[in-house]
């Protein structure tokens, strides 16, 4: 389950996409940042590391399925037991989170 639990199955990653990474910046400011850190627990975990501590998949089916992570997925249970607030679906496309996933990858190197 290291993948999570979503539309993401496995996902390889090569070297970050500086321009792929930008877009992902603008997007995580407008839907992610009122939740989210990078060095700091806010309304949910600090993401500064988390490429280090989740495997891409994973982070991706985080984004485009929080309902069903939260509900089927061990690790993210107890990051809503440690949190007590569900990460909020923000409906992102599988590209607009694989541009937010570059951007966390570019924020954790």
């Amino acid at each position: 389950m290291t993948n999570g639990i979503g539309p993401v199955k496995e996902l390889t990653v090569g070297p970050i996409d500086e321009a792929v990474a930008a877009k992902g910046e603008a997007l995580f400011t407008v839907k992610c940042s009122a939740c989210h850190k990078m060095d700091k627990r806010y309304v949910g975990p600090a993401l500064g590391d988390v490429t280090a501590r989740r495997a891409p998949a994973y982070i991706m089916n985080m984004i485009l399925n929080p309902e069903g992570m939260i509900q089927n997925h061990p690790e993210a249970k107890a990051l809503l037991a440690q949190f007590m607030t569900p990460m909020a679906n923000q409906h992102l496309t599988q590209e607009e989170a694989r541009a937010v996933l570059e951007y966390l990858r570019k924020v954790g190197a």
